[in-house]
């Protein structure tokens, strides 16, 4: 005992000789912070400098704060930044700064793979001063094929779950994320959707257990935190919650072949009469199938006029013979061909959709690079109704106003209309043909961030009488705090505003959500701007709240 608290004293000692930031006046809060994680957790001051970073003492402060930011409106000299950023090494560090945030009153960000399409997990506009714990660190994974699970710590990407996958297996998969940058941790707290959703739903419907870290600083997992907080964490969105540390994965098979192909048509090209037949066709494809549409404007040639380019890019989970005959009975106007299929297996299918170039090796995933980082503002809808073809029209041409203007229609159907709306938050299901992202990036910073920006609402309200109404349902991993955001610690309008945005994201859903964040964070420790709020009348009975509200 002696020898720990000598110990101790050296650390604290040497804590300011290392450190210095403040988020008052006249106290150094980092040091604060530092003292508090040695007091709670097994941090040693060799471990120090590696997980703390201060922008006064650390001239890696940029680096870290930027390694895994996408959307770079949020890096702006402009935009607040944190007092200091903490990489827990250990589970036991994630659970000391809950315990020390909570002490010290300092506001926290939770970051895992900085993919947040607003920037809320390195960033905040409503409260500061604020840290952020980066748990990059952490990016164990486990597989164990014969239970046919993995568990995997939430700093870890989505490229590295499924390469370390494919060096167990080359028959086992998991139906998570096109995107091979992205955090697995924050990915299923929104759902987690990618090219096997059809054959096995989503990420977050495919989690078997978790490991969470809760308002009170301790360890849940699945049987600990009971399963209204399960079924919250899986597609809820994150950073309401708690702190994810684990998930446990139900891995799924997959064929030693699959077959991927991408095949572009151009307004010249009969570009809408094809996307109409997909419209029609989409959600009732064999479910081995993946076709979505990559839409981008382009030019026609060597010239100056603008047309609008369609990129058909599929997996298939069997052989180009086999899809040759699916697609010949049921979606022939695309006119794929046998030169068209590319014959590789599931890791080699993951580079593909995720654009590396052909050749690259599966390691390149390890790197968990992002392939993309811009300034860059989004939004989201589903489809219930095939768009008409003058719709469409109207579509390209406000499309073709904008230089780097972006969207992505990925179909529905097949696992995701088999299963419950409300069987996990993320309720966009059965009757949902395909959902359209809308992105608008640029390259210039704040300079004309505004005309982007509006260029995309514009479009957006363009499309209004083409999706999903009452509410017009949105994707929380493609977050739009243009649909309202909560105010610094004010739970009744925070109740009211987010009841927008919220129906948006979970339909009725959300109301469970709210009873479930009430229970388990009632003083709203995690929050950002479309964090779930607590109810601010907390006696209610979830009884009294389903009958009034359903």
């Amino acid at each position: 005992m002696l020898a720990k608290l000598s110990s101790l004293v050296i650390l604290l000692l040497l804590v300011p000789l290392q450190f210095s930031a403040s988020w008052a006046a006249s106290t150094s809060g980092l040091d604060k912070f530092v003292r508090c994680i040695s007091l709670h957790s097994t941090l040693n001051s060799l471990q120090i400098p590696k997980a703390f970073f201060s922008p006064k003492n650390s001239s890696s402060f940029t680096s870290v704060l930027q390694s895994t930011a996408q959307n770079l409106r949020y890096l702006t000299p402009s935009v607040p930044k944190p007092e200091f950023i903490f990489t827990p090494l250990r589970d036991s560090h994630v659970q000391a700064a809950v315990t020390c945030s909570k002490q010290l009153r300092i506001h926290l960000r939770v970051r895992s793979g900085g993919h947040d399409y607003e920037g809320v997990s390195y960033a905040s506009e409503i409260e500061t001063p604020f840290i952020i714990v980066d748990l990059s660190k952490l990016r164990s994974i486990k597989v164990d094929i014969e239970d046919n699970t993995a568990w995997v710590q939430a700093g870890a990407t989505v490229g590295e779950v499924y390469y370390r996958i494919s060096r167990e297996s080359n028959t086992h998969g998991f139906p998570a994320g096109l995107c091979s940058s992205l955090g697995i941790g924050g990915h299923i707290t929104g759902g987690a959707y990618g090219s096997m959703m059809r054959k096995y739903g989503l990420g977050a419907d495919n989690v078997v257990d978790a490991r969470i870290v809760d308002a009170t600083g301790r360890i849940l997992d699945r049987a600990a935190m009971g399963e209204d907080l399960f079924w919250a964490i899986r597609g809820g969105g994150g950073g309401s919650f708690g702190i994810i540390l684990w998930w446990k994965l139900n891995l799924v098979p997959v064929p030693e072949t699959v077959t991927v192909f991408t095949v572009t048509k151009t307004l010249e090209q009969g570009a809408t009469k094809i996307l109409n037949r997909w419209q029609q066709v989409v959600d009732s494809l064999d479910e081995d199938l993946f076709i979505r549409v990559i839409i981008q404007p382009a030019k026609i040639g060597n010239t100056t006029k603008r047309t609008v380019s369609t990129s058909y890019n599929s997996l298939f989970l069997g052989d180009a013979d086999e899809l040759l005959d699916v697609m010949e009975k049921s979606f022939p106007e695309l006119g794929l061909t046998r030169k068209d299929c590319i014959e590789t297996t599931w890791i080699g299918s993951v580079l593909y959709i995720a654009g590396y170039p052909t050749g690259t090796k599966p390691e390149v995933l390890l790197e968990g690079k992002s392939t993309f980082k811009s300034y860059f503002k989004a939004k989201s809808d589903f489809v219930k109704a095939p768009i008409p073809e003058t719709g469409l029209n109207g579509f390209w041409r406000r499309f073709m106003q904008e230089e780097t203007a972006l969207t992505i229609w990925t179909p529905y159907g097949g696992m995701m209309s088999k299963i419950s709306e409300s069987e996990i938050p993320f309720p966009h299901r059965k009757g949902t043909i395909f959902m359209i992202q809308y992105l608008s990036s640029w390259g210039d910073g704040d300079k004309y961030a505004e005309k982007h920006i509006d260029w995309i609402r514009k479009l957006y309200n363009y499309m209004t009488p083409y999706v999903s109404k009452f509410p017009r349902e949105t994707y929380v991993n493609y977050r739009d705090l243009d649909l309202g955001m909560n105010k610094k610690l004010s739970n009744t309008s925070n109740f009211i505003t987010s009841s927008v945005w919220g129906y948006n994201y979970f339909k009725k859903n959300f109301y469970r959500l709210l009873l479930v964040k009430t229970r388990v964070d009632p003083d709203n420790l995690f929050r950002h701007e479309q964090s779930i709020p607590p109810l601010p009348f907390r006696k209610r009975s979830r009884a009294s709240w389903t009958a009034t509200y359903g």
